[in-house]
């Protein structure tokens, strides 16, 4: 364990000297999200640590293979957090795959997402080089903000070695509540909660229950909870179970389809078992239905559909891309992977 950036250069070096493919992989906890990459693996668990810490100004940079559930205690020592609430499918992921994810839980609409919170990175190219972006430490080149793009690029644009972190406090009050709502009254009311500015950091509704969580000062959070009323949440690991999906609802062998909608979308009539997240903008899905029937629901409001989880014909589980946004993909991709070693067809730009 430690730091290990000389032995992955090495074999990012062999692998574009013989055109090899490679599938960078920590924990390999979300190794089923995107289409199957025929190539060798590349772990990096090893290249773990927390390198530096400095709660006073709020950043945090580790080694792509540390832990998540490490980092997140490390913080927590300082009453600190990853505002993002980064998933660990009930067993653990690394860092490294956090960021190439960039899956966030259920604050993610109120506090941003994994890329609003990552300042730096350092990564292995396409080329054989290992270079550092972005923070303090130099300014990105190119007109790409090439830190953030290593957020969501399911390691198909250079492997992570490193990643430092904007952190914040934890919150100083924090309250769930439970009522018994409709999905569409549900969406109106919190659409107002939000225009008022009450402290929510969660909102999830599924089975006739529009489920809440309010966070920050004890003022406010006691103010907001006497206005909306309802009961107290009696699960008090409920958020970290949807995080994690460990709730019911996504037990069973049916596909799940993770949709991303405009939060203000009213209700849609999805075929299957539905889960609304983040206040409306993620709404899950369970559902037998084909790909292009819920994929023409979600473009019809604005939004897409993925496939999470569950076979389907043809191995595309991301939605389409318009023309000029899979131009943008492809040209990326040939810039900083000319050689294509990194994860290759695993999301748009080979297609």
């Amino acid at each position: 364990m430690g730091d290990q950036s000389e032995a992955l250069l090495e074999r990012v070096r062999a692998a574009r000297a013989e055109r090899r493919p490679l599938c960078p992989r920590g924990t390999g906890g979300k190794s089923h999200l995107g289409r199957p990459v025929d190539g060798e693996v590349l772990d990096t668990l090893g290249h773990s640590g927390v390198v530096h810490y400095d709660p006073s100004e709020l950043v945090v940079t580790a080694r792509a293979g540390t832990r998540v559930s490490e980092l997140i205690a490390t913080l927590a020592e300082q009453g600190q957090m990853l505002p993002f609430e980064p998933p660990l499918f009930g067993g653990d992921a690394s860092v490294g795959g956090m960021v190439a994810s960039g899956l966030a839980g259920p604050r993610r609409p109120w506090a941003g997402s994994v890329r609003d919170f990552v300042l730096g990175t350092r990564v292995i190219t396409g080329e054989g080089r290992h270079l550092r972006f972005g923070g303090e430490v130099m300014k990105n080149v190119a007109g790409y903000d090439l830190s953030r793009l290593m957020a969501g690029s399911f390691g198909c644009l250079g492997l992570i070695t490193e990643v430092s972190f904007k952190v914040l406090p934890r919150p100083r009050a924090s309250r769930s509540l439970q009522l018994r709502l409709t999905g569409e009254q549900a969406r109106e009311r919190i659409l107002n909660w939000r225009r008022r500015g009450l402290p929510l950091s969660a909102a999830c509704h599924g089975g006739g229950l529009l489920r809440l969580r309010l966070e920050g000062n004890q003022g406010s959070v006691d103010a907001a909870v006497a206005e909306i009323g309802g009961e107290p949440l009696e699960d008090a690991h409920y958020w970290r179970k949807l995080r994690d999906h460990r709730l019911p609802f996504f037990d069973g062998a049916k596909p799940l389809w993770r949709l991303s909608l405009p939060p203000a979308t009213p209700e849609l009539d999805l075929p299957g078992t539905r889960l609304s997240d983040w206040g409306g903008a993620q709404r899950w899905l369970k559902s037998d239905a084909d790909a292009d029937t819920l994929r023409q629901l979600a473009a019809s409001a604005g939004g897409s559909a993925t496939r999470f989880s569950g076979d389907e014909p043809g191995d595309a589980p991301f939605h389409p891309l318009p023309a000029a946004l899979l131009r943008y993909h492809q040209t990326l991709k040939a810039r900083l992977d000319p050689e294509r070693i990194f994860n290759p067809g695993r999301l748009y730009a080979d297609l």
